[in-house]
């Protein structure tokens, strides 16, 4: 190849290869002009409630200011609701376990965001598998875990209180919009509405069963660690504290002032 053809060839390389440039950066100042943001695939990071938040242990959760006491349950709830789309009914719930659990331990610093963040995950706020929380705080149907039998992927759990609040007098299982084992609630369970009985299926009861679990052992749930540390204990998995950070961080961002 002559001198003179081979500078040809290289011209049209390089024309090809600015036409080929120009049309990607056309391409990508069209879908960002669309709102100003560039649409290009990334890594999440934060999670949305319903992915895992890819983040590491120990770190921190964003938390919403806390409750005064003395707050309008039933006004803040309706507004958290249409912000955040957590039921009203289940916000109260959350909202008077953090109030409860803060006059309590004020150590702890438990937020109502993290509380969702579970009731979320266990059973989207007590309305898993067609359930609904009526307006005296019981999810019906009840919300039933499947047998502890020791099948394929389940630990067993023999039965520990003669099947009376899981209906299953050989093997124990989770109960409720908060997802209680029969012994943890033996442990932790609490009377939220006031009502003089503590009923796992009722969701005040539940959520603060749930901060009484949250903060045991002196945790402060405000830090990184502690946090963690009390979410792992409800549910020794980091794939289920991954999907918990999330759904709390989202909380409390849709609701931020």
């Amino acid at each position: 190849m002559t001198a003179r053809r081979r500078r040809r060839v290289r011209a049209i390389a390089l024309a090809v290869l600015g036409i080929v440039t120009m049309v990607a950066l056309i391409a990508v100042s069209i879908i960002t002009a669309r709102d100003g943001r560039d649409h290009r695939p990334e890594r999440p990071q934060r999670g949305d409630g319903l992915t895992a938040a890819d983040v590491d242990p120990d770190t921190p959760v964003p938390q919403p200011p806390p409750l005064a006491q003395g707050t309008d349950l039933a006004a803040w709830s309706a507004a958290a609701a249409r912000r955040s789309g957590v039921p009203a009914r289940a916000l109260r719930a959350y909202a008077a376990a953090e109030l409860a659990q803060r006059s309590d331990t004020p150590a702890c610093r438990l937020s109502w965001s993290t509380i969702a963040g579970i009731g979320r995950v266990e059973s989207d706020h007590g309305r898993f598998g067609g359930a609904t929380v009526d307006d005296d705080g019981v999810a019906r149907p009840w919300i039933i875990g499947i047998p502890l039998d020791g099948a394929a992927g389940v630990r067993e759990i023999r039965d520990t209180d003669g099947g009376r609040l899981d209906g299953d007098p050989t093997f124990d299982r989770a109960v409720g919009p908060m997802q209680f084992l029969p012994t943890t609630w033996a442990t932790f369970g609490a009377d939220g509405n006031g009502d003089g009985v503590r009923d796992p299926h009722q969701l005040d009861d539940a959520a603060l069963a749930a901060a009484h679990y949250l903060c045991a052992d002196g945790r402060d749930t405000a830090s990184g660690e502690g946090w963690w540390a009390g979410v792992l204990t409800y549910n020794a998995s980091l794939d289920y504290a991954r999907l918990v950070w999330a759904a709390a961080d989202r909380y409390t961002e849709a609701t931020a002032a």
